[in-house]
């Protein structure tokens, strides 16, 4: 309070500091961030058709890439990471181990390329083989054909009588 020597008394408030002018460069902000989204995603118009994580087109190569990493059980009380290279055809394991200091390090266990595996189709499998499933659908839509054949069997049982291509027969 202000006192001017007459017995009259001015008050002076003091306005608090306008806090508008924030407002408005929050909402500034704001719009040249959205500006700048839409004109990214324009820019991606072309290749529109394809999904971001897809190979663009020219390219050869689909599917995912790179080396995978992933954590299992190796024995009851061992565990390993495994690692996955998909651009060479590689998988290897390292086993988490105490080192000599009591610190946990990693341990190459094994390692192999499975390039010219893929071109097996039967290798150390147990029963049933691929070749005796086969067989075993061979037989299946024999029966089928058979029973199917015979008067009063329904077009029903038709439709799902058709054997799936069995791969090199």
């Amino acid at each position: 309070m202000l006192n001017d020597g007459k017995g009259s008394s001015t008050t002076v408030v003091a306005a608090p500091p306008d806090r508008q002018t924030l407002g408005w460069v929050i909402a500034i902000l704001l719009a040249v961030i959205a500006t700048v989204e839409v004109l990214q995603f324009d820019r991606s118009a072309v290749r529109r058709d394809a999904a971001w994580a897809q190979a663009q087109p020219g390219t050869d190569r689909l599917g995912a890439r790179g080396i995978h990493a992933f954590t299992g059980q190796l024995t009851r009380t061992s565990f390993g990471l495994f690692m996955l290279d998909v651009d060479t055809g590689t998988v290897w394991c390292y086993e988490f181990v105490n080192g000599v200091d009591g610190t946990k390090q990693l341990r190459l266990v094994a390692a192999r390329s499975w390039v010219f595996d893929r071109y097996l189709e039967e290798f150390n499998v147990g029963d049933p083989t691929p070749a005796a499933v086969a067989d075993l659908v061979e037989q299946q839509v024999s029966r089928r054909k058979a029973v199917l054949g015979a008067p009063g069997a329904d077009a029903g049982e038709a439709a799902s009588s058709e054997a799936p291509a069995v791969p090199g027969k």
